[in-house]
């Protein structure tokens, strides 16, 4: 092996390395914490103290619920815990397929494919669509998974400044005549909470012969009156040709999916790599997201709480002196700064019995560093404001806000 390169693979190792060393020696490594009980979403069991959960991507507080906890159970009484492989050829189940029609039903598509996780979702469907000569524009803030795929295609990589319509209009200005181009963005950006600005979107995408692919991660069960996202909100339906979620986050399993056109998730079964090579979802996680979709459309309370508990989370973090960027949704970022704010920050809020953790370079740029709360349809309001209370203590103690 060349010198050069195995020395700076030596180097990168070695600088993550000191960096987490240094901050377990200080006590101030919050990550992969062992949780002993879920306790229903809202409260958590960490080294031994129960917590109230603010780091939770349950939207709905659907961990642990009954009708689905039943259906993953049944799923391995019939199938067992693991399936023969691949979809393509021994892997696929009976459930799979009722998995991919309860998806296009609930996101009103022609048909849907999934995926082992929301991560190779957007890796695999990126790289199948698009080749060398063709284009891809992506918000610049959209997620890592999206990223990594828009640069495994090949495909001539552009980005527009975030939710900036008119950046995005230049961009597609320069694509040549004539070249497939594809428009991806998140619908709910899951460091700032902010919705993307679909009307503008769709209208650009109309006017320069476009493809859309929106992911849905944190806009299922997060948007819409019934839940079904970012074209519901806005009174879109049909106006997103690749419509991509996770199983992982609202939805209490694991997995992705994209729903679009029967023949383009044809394409993708037969094409995508994703697919193809990856060992099938487990029965048990299959029937337990098949069931939460279900679970969502029959508990529209769900929805109305966590609207309603997402603006006391908001605008009582705000009264209390914090930046919350422009979040309008469940994901509340509390902006510290400097990343050892937001550690002293996390640490006198976990203290207290407040699990929030700290969000760091490179996750966000230097100095945006921030806690990524969440709040959820589990919380109760005086839960949400003992959390508000101590996270306001905790900025005070570190300076963030003036006492």
């Amino acid at each position: 092996m060349n010198q050069q390169y195995e020395d700076a693979i030596v180097r990168r190792v070695a600088a993550m390395t000191q960096r987490v060393d240094e901050g377990k020696k200080a006590n101030l490594y919050y990550y992969n914490q062992p949780i002993t009980e879920l306790n229903g979403g809202a409260k958590v069991l960490v080294n031994g103290r129960e917590m109230g959960m603010y780091a939770s991507y349950s939207y709905l507080g659907l961990i642990g619920h009954p009708r689905i906890n039943t259906a993953a159970k049944a799923a391995v009484d019939r199938f067992g815990t693991g399936t023969h492989g691949v979809r393509s050829l021994a892997g696929s189940l009976v459930i799979h397929r009722e998995l991919e029609e309860t998806i296009s039903t609930f996101k009103r598509a022609e048909a849907a494919v999934t995926y082992s996780s929301g991560y190779v979702t957007n890796l695999t469907v990126v790289s199948t669509l698009l080749g060398r000569e063709d284009y891809v524009i992506s918000d610049k803030l959209n997620h890592a998974s999206i990223v990594d795929g828009c640069m495994m295609s090949g495909a001539k990589f552009m980005r527009f400044r975030h939710n900036d319509m008119e950046s995005l209009e230049i961009r597609l200005k320069q694509i040549p005549a004539g070249a497939a181009k594809l428009v991806i963005v998140d619908a709910v950006f899951s460091m700032d909470g902010d919705i993307i600005d679909l009307p503008t979107v769709v209208k650009l995408c109309k006017k320069y012969n476009a493809w859309l692919m929106v992911d849905e991660a944190h806009s299922v069960g997060v948007l819409g009156k019934t839940g079904r996202g970012i074209e519901e909100h806005f009174g879109l339906e049909g106006s997103v040709d690749l419509k991509m979620g996770t199983l992982s986050k609202t939805i209490p399993s694991i997995g992705g999916y994209v729903a679009g056109k029967k023949d383009v998730i044809e394409f993708l079964r037969h094409a995508s790599r994703g697919y193809i090579f990856s060992a099938a979802l487990p029965p048990a996680q299959t029937a337990a997201a098949n069931e939460a979709f279900k679970v969502i459309l029959d508990e529209p309370w769900r929805i109305a709480k966590l609207e309603t508990n997402s603006r006391q989370f908001i605008q009582g973090l705000k009264s209390r002196g914090f930046d919350t960027l422009l979040t309008e949704t469940a994901i509340v970022p509390v902006l510290c700064g400097q990343d050892e704010v937001a550690f002293a920050v996390t640490r006198d809020s976990q203290k207290a019995g407040v699990f929030v953790l700290p969000v760091v370079s490179p996750a966000v740029p230097v100095g945006l560093a921030r806690l990524r709360a969440t709040v959820t349809a589990a919380h109760e309001a005086e839960d949400i404001e003992f959390a508000m209370d101590v996270i306001e203590n905790a900025g005070k103690e570190s300076g963030l806000i003036p006492r």
